[in-house]
């Protein structure tokens, strides 16, 4: 702790020049240091930097003095060493703002009741590629306290020919797990940190992700601003107000192993959807699967974005002095893409995939048997209809004088489905899967004492065939199986052809996106991205009985790239024309590094690195989950092994048969499934280098934070290494001490 002896000895720095010995108080004529204590009270989420850019960053702390509702004063001070002898001379620009240059060493700032008491301040006018330390202080009738110090460090000058090496991140759900994956990454040596989303998980005990336990576990005060859910008889919330999504900030930032990283390294974040709620579109929740609607709530996003906002040291593109507004039209009320460069090697650019993104493709509320293409279009594409469709009635109200649609409306209030099978009010055609109706007829005739006559096949054989919801997966009637997750490839494939262009950046983030990547003259251009971009497909044929009305090529994610076809390929154009680009990735919740191409290329590739959870449960113990729970896979003995074997199911399987056969992710070199942990990248001139830091889930149920538990924690820490090289488009793994390239012709590294 430095007391008032240490500040005499201090000096004054002007944009890296000594100028003058420091005076020790205010009142003695220059603001400079205080008698302080080191106070955590005060200050519960210690401090964060952020958006650092050759010549300035965001600093940030939170100031807690009561429950009061006023406005409070306090002071930041920066210095070029960590014991303070060296102080930055800054003056206030604005209330959020401060630059070097004549005035003073400590720089007054409010930490404003609005805000909920978070105080960010743009420090510019510094130098390049150096690193400085900060800390701010309050002033009470009791003394002068201050925050815990905290390091960070500018981008290096534009032009400046060095490596820079950073960690990148995402999902660190605080719910039942500890973050050790943290205490090993604030150990390294880093210039920087990304963080690709999901920083908070906006519900308190989801049965399907989260296990609540008695030291780390959420419960909002304020409980009838929040959204009561129920999941496998297990009542739980979701955040919805302003408070809420601030008590789950709070929460998350008072663990020690967090603050650590913030008080080490800055941090460039962007979100995923936990910030708002999972798997959300815009300003659309996901949590009913339409079986009740979930229209636009802007109420709550705007909660979400301002707590974003508040507790997030952000560089925003509006400008220095921008500050949140919910009065603001949506989603104009805050833009967060943004893009760094860090010498002459590397050019940042990150995206918002959720603000502005189109509805799932297919909606949770699809009513299974509707059809969606009919056979004139797929004839026109393919020659003949494709075996993944089905026969269809041209006019359910029509056909047998309405027979089968009456058989449809009883069933409709017996079982719980759309009675307009998924039309609106007088829309006809209605034209519906003739295998589907008999699978609800067959079911309907176990409770009638009047079997109805199922549809003969010497009937439905010769008729028109389409594609319907069922035969994309869906086939319960409000589910996120066929939806979202779990959709048959091919059929899905063939819908995305004719469907209407489904956003994801929104035209703006897209023309701006394109136009940065296209103008950099950076060496490696990094895409900050939230979803997976590489292909996530697996055949399940070998698990599924003959007559199972699964197919078995399955996109296991379509709230990711893989469900958004049309953007996802403008995008892989864009990008593989350029040389040396890289995606940077989290969201998955398990490691895998790829060559993700457009669907009709077979060498314009660039390179995908993707981070898992920090914390966040794996994506097997996600999917073990996901496979109990699919209205088909359930009843599948062998459908287990997919989660068990995911692995080997994405990397080097198999499709088809014979001299059709062909693996099923050519381009996915290396997935694990089942850790959690961190990336480190390194990038210079010559070579992009990535090392996967990989921990067991099991690494995570009790808090290795301190210096006696380092040697534990780096026990468990196991490593891979991945590169590319500067002007190719080729993966190296490496092996034994010597580098392997993946060969995708053949989907294994070359000897």
């Amino acid at each position: 702790m430095m007391r008032r002896r240490d500040f005499l000895r201090a000096t004054l720095v002007t944009a890296g020049s000594v100028v003058v010995p420091t005076a020790c108080s205010e009142g003695e004529g220059i603001t400079g240091a205080c008698d302080m204590n080191e106070d955590d009270t005060f200050f519960p989420q210690s401090v964060a930097s952020g958006d650092p850019r050759p010549e300035s960053v965001v600093l940030w702390t939170r100031l807690v003095d009561g429950a009061g509702e006023t406005d409070l004063n306090l002071a930041l001070v920066v210095a070029l060493d960590e014991a303070f002898t060296q102080l930055v001379e800054l003056r206030s620009t604005s209330s959020t703002v401060a630059t070097t240059g004549s005035g003073g060493t400590r720089v007054p700032v409010t930490a404003r009741a609005e805000f909920d008491h978070c105080v960010k301040v743009k420090v510019s006018g510094l130098s390049p590629g150096t690193t400085y330390y900060y800390r701010f202080y309050y002033t009470t009738g009791n003394g002068c306290f201050s925050s815990r110090v905290g390091r960070t460090r500018t981008a290096p000058a534009p032009d400046a020919d060095v490596p820079v090496r950073f960690a990148f991140v995402s999902c660190q759900d605080y719910v039942g797990r500890f973050y050790n994956a943290y205490a090993a990454l604030a150990r390294q040596e880093l210039d920087f940190v990304v963080h690709l989303g999901d920083y908070i998980y906006e519900t308190t005990g989801e049965p399907s992700s989260q296990a609540p336990s008695q030291e780390r576990k959420i419960a909002f005060s304020d409980v009838e601003g929040a959204i009561a859910l129920k999941a496998d008889d297990i009542e739980f919330h979701a955040a919805r107000s302003l408070g809420n999504y601030r008590e789950l900030y709070r929460t998350y930032r008072a663990d020690r192993a967090l603050q650590r990283v913030h008080e080490r390294f800055p941090m460039i974040a962007t979100w995923s959807d936990h910030e708002f709620s999972d798997d959300c579109h815009g300003a659309t929740a996901t949590y009913l699967d339409g079986r009740d609607a979930e229209r636009e709530d802007e109420d709550r996003r705007k909660a979400a974005n301002q707590a974003w906002f508040e507790y997030m040291p952000v560089d925003y593109r509006a400008g220095e002095d921008f500050q949140y507004s919910s009065a603001a039209a949506y989603p104009e009320d805050i833009t967060i893409y943004r893009d760094f460069t860090f010498g002459k090697h590397v050019h940042l650019v990150m995206t918002d995939l959720r603000s502005y993104r189109a509805d799932h493709l297919i909606p949770e509320d699809a009513f299974p048997g509707k059809v969606i293409v009919m056979q004139a279009p797929l004839v026109d594409m393919y020659g003949d209809p494709p075996p993944y469709t089905s026969p269809y009635i041209g006019d359910i109200d029509d056909y047998k004088d309405g027979l089968y649609r009456k058989a449809l409306e009883e069933a409709a209030a017996a079982f719980g489905f759309d009675p307009s099978f998924g039309y609106a009010q007088n829309e006809r055609p209605r034209v519906i899967n003739a295998m589907f109706v008999n699978a609800i007829v067959a079911k309907l005739n176990e409770q009638r004492e009047e079997p109805l006559d199922l549809i003969p096949e010497s009937e439905y054989a010769f008729w028109e065939r389409g594609i319907s919801y069922a035969d994309l997966g869906k086939t319960d009637y409000y589910s996120k199986f066929g939806s979202r997750y779990f959709v048959i490839k091919d059929a899905f494939d063939a819908v995305s052809y004719f469907a209407e262009d489904a956003p994801v950046m929104g035209d703006a983030q897209s023309a701006w996106f394109k136009d940065t990547i296209e103008k950099s003259k950076s060496t490696w251009k990094v895409w900050g991205n939230e979803c997976c971009l590489s292909q996530l497909t697996i055949d399940i044929a070998s698990s599924l009985p003959a007559d199972s009305p699964l197919r078995p090529r399955l996109y296991m994610s379509c709230d990711g790239w893989d469900g958004f076809r049309k953007e996802r390929n403008d995008v892989l154009e864009t990008l593989a024309a350029q040389d040396n680009v890289v995606t940077i990735t989290g969201d998955l919740h398990a490691f895998l590094v790829g060559t993700p191409a457009e669907d009709t290329s077979s060498s314009m590739n660039i390179l995908e690195f993707v981070a898992p959870a920090i914390s966040s449960a794996t994506y097997r113990s996600l999917l073990r989950k996901q496979v109990a729970a699919h209205p088909i896979l359930k009843d599948v003995a062998q459908a287990k092994n997919i989660a068990e074997g995911i692995e080997d199911y994405l990397v080097g399987s198999t499709t088809g048969e014979g001299e059709d056969m062909t693996k099923v992710n050519p381009r996915l070199a290396f997935c694990k499934a089942a850790g959690n942990g961190f990336c480190v990248a390194e990038a210079n001139a010559d070579e992009f280098v990535v090392t996967l830091h990989m921990l067991p889930d099991s690494a995570l149920a009790a808090p290795l934070y301190e210096e006696a538990d380092e040697a534990a924690l780096k026990k468990q820490i196991t490593t891979e290494r991945f590169k590319t090289v500067a002007g190719t488009r080729d993966l190296y793994r490496e092996v034994g001490g010597k580098w392997k390239k993946w060969n995708p012709e053949v989907a294994d590294w070359d000897a």
